[in-house]
């Protein structure tokens, strides 16, 4: 993996299922279009066509092997980078993204077991400037899903399964640079303001 060498901002937000992250996303978008900021807002896997095949495993229309499910979400993501994330970089626009491949890190390596391979397979791939970091505990996270959602759940949320996933990016949280970690347990409005300053301290 490289530093993302183009001019504009890569912009990830990560966390659990459950954890509020889309809707610190969705915040983050409307105020910096609101601002009048040139950004793409984008997000994975993407609807595209490997994305479509992932959402159908996700949502168990389709079975998978993890390992299959990890080259699927490797695949999405290099596609993605290379028809929208780096060409909006290039020009100079920020990008706001939805998910990344610290994702694949976390989720897969907490059921593969194979962190050495699952980064390997992301060493071509741009690192973000910024990854926010949305903590919640495994157990708040499955109540929002069950009780917020109001849908099925995917195959990863699940408690246990949230709890390895969660320690796998604690790891990743201090391996990597530019890593922010919100409390998300807090009211929206809060955890924004944090997002906020960082993002006003660290974009133009």
């Amino acid at each position: 993996m490289k530093k993302n060498p183009y001019e504009g901002k890569f912009i990830v937000f990560e966390g659990i299922d459950g954890s509020g992250k889309t809707t610190q996303f969705k915040m983050l978008s409307k105020y910096l279009k609101d601002n009048k900021k040139n950004i793409l807002v984008t997000k994975e896997p993407t609807r595209g066509r490997i994305g479509k095949i992932i959402y159908n495993i996700l949502e168990g229309r389709e079975k998978a092997s993890h390992v299959f499910l990890q080259l699927l979400f490797s695949a999405d993501r290099a596609e993605h980078l290379e028809k929208e994330v780096i060409p909006a970089l290039k020009s100079g626009r920020n990008v706001l993204c939805d998910r990344y491949l610290f994702s694949t890190l976390a989720y897969g390596n907490s059921e593969i077991g194979d962190m050495a391979w699952l980064t390997n397979l992301s060493k071509y791939f741009i690192l973000p400037d910024i990854t926010f970091l949305i903590k919640v505990a495994p157990k708040e996270s499955i109540h929002r899903v069950k009780n917020i959602r109001k849908k099925d759940s995917t195959i990863f949320e699940k408690e246990n399964k949230l709890k390895k996933i969660w320690k796998n990016y604690e790891i990743l949280s201090k391996k990597y640079k530019n890593f922010y970690t919100i409390d998300g347990e807090r009211d929206k409005k809060e955890v924004f303001e944090d997002i906020k300053n960082i993002i006003n301290k660290k974009t133009k």
